[in-house]
């Protein structure tokens, strides 16, 4: 017996990155404010597994899928062994480990895509031009989250199963992914390194990066929403779906006094009343004579929330009542939900002074996207 490598560069650089990356997705899971790293998280594993497909067959000998292919019995047969302390060395991947390694394949081909239909869907991304309702969205995320956790699971057992065969056999199992040498028998197959391969897999890896955080998340925001150049101070929006619906009159009239709230965060119910009632505007009499009072309802109405395909328009209307015609979007449920976490003295920053600031959080605001990537919290 003598040290040899058995698990090649480009084996042990993808099981690290496909770790970090999988880790990393599920600590940003849970706030839309890290949406981005999230989504690069995804992307990564996606592009991991693809490769990791490729090598299955193109890779060394103890990377080939041909040199791990066992049965699930052979599988279910092995962890008794485990169990019973008495389960056989292999030099290479052994039964339950395989099947280990082809669950997070699947696993993680699963939740990727359930990921970018996710995307697709609640933040209007188009990823690989594909574009769903935000209904169907939120199933997608339900089924992704799912996936996940079912992930997490095989992930957790996996590493026992490493540590119980790592006690068993007396050897550092984890040490071997990071060293890729084992101690075998002269007439072992041996691996080849495969440097040049590892060079081009980890400057993908780099050049990805450097591609999303340094240009894809920092581009002006005028840009991606279509606006005039320095009508949003701040940069970088991680997603950005169509561009919704403009019109000059409305901004002019409605954004003269507050900003211009886009039609599609309140029912069509509201702005007929709010319109019905403009020489009681909040206090203001807004003194529009009728054709411009009815134009300005035409674009209210159609592009109320119940026509847009946005996830803060889908999400408003489905948190009101049939009879609710809430005439401020802070009175709507969803909004009360989404902001209750925030301390009343955040309310009174000087950057803020009102619910109705919705700018001094949301870069986009003015847009009326209000993506989550476009949120930053003021100090």
């Amino acid at each position: 017996m003598k040290p040899v490598l058995v698990w090649d560069i480009p084996t042990r650089l993808f099981h690290w990155l496909m770790a970090a990356s999988f880790l990393g997705a599920w600590l940003s899971s849970e706030s839309d404010q890290w949406l981005s790293a999230h989504a690069f998280c995804g992307y990564l594993l996606l592009g991991l597994i693809g490769f990791r497909l490729i090598w299955g067959f193109a890779g060394g000998y103890y990377a080939r899928f041909s040199s791990f292919l066992h049965s699930p019995l052979s599988g279910l047969a092995y962890v008794r062994q485990m169990v019973a302390g008495k389960a056989k060395r292999y030099i290479g991947h052994n039964p339950a480990g395989s099947q280990a390694i082809f669950l997070l394949l699947i696993l993680g081909l699963a939740v990727t895509v359930t990921g970018i239909f996710t995307l697709s869907g609640e933040e209007q991304q188009a990823s690989f031009g594909i574009r769903l309702s935000v209904s169907l969205g939120r199933m997608f995320k339900e089924g992704h989250e799912a996936v996940a956790g079912l992930m997490l699971l095989v992930v957790v057992g996996h590493i026992a199963g490493v540590a119980v065969e790592s006690y068993l056999h007396k050897e550092n199992l984890a040490r071997s992914m990071i060293t890729g040498l084992k101690a075998a028998s002269v007439d072992e197959p041996i691996s080849r390194p495969y440097r040049l391969v590892s060079l081009i897999l980890a400057l993908a890896v780099v050049a990805f990066g450097i591609w999303w955080f340094f240009y894809a998340l920092h581009q002006p925001i005028e840009k991606a929403l279509g606006l005039q150049e320095g009508a949003i101070s701040k940069p970088n929006v991680a997603f950005v779906g169509e561009k919704l619906a403009d019109n000059a009159r409305w901004r002019e009239e409605c954004g003269s006094c507050h900003i211009a709230f886009h039609p599609n965060l309140l029912p069509e119910r509201s702005w007929r009343k709010l319109m019905a009632g403009q020489e009681h505007h909040f206090g203001a009499d807004l003194g529009l004579d009728a054709p411009t009072n009815q134009a300005l309802l035409t674009f209210l109405v159609t592009n109320a929330a119940e026509r847009s395909n946005r996830e803060a328009a889908f999400k408003i209307n489905r948190s009101l009542k049939p009879e609710a015609t809430p005439l401020r979007i802070t009175e709507t449920p969803y909004w009360i939900k989404k902001h209750r976490e925030i301390p009343e003295a955040d309310w009174r920053l000087p950057s803020v002074k009102s619910r109705a600031n919705c700018g001094a959080c949301h870069q986009d605001a003015e847009a009326g996207t209000f993506e989550d990537g476009a949120m930053q919290m003021p100090r």
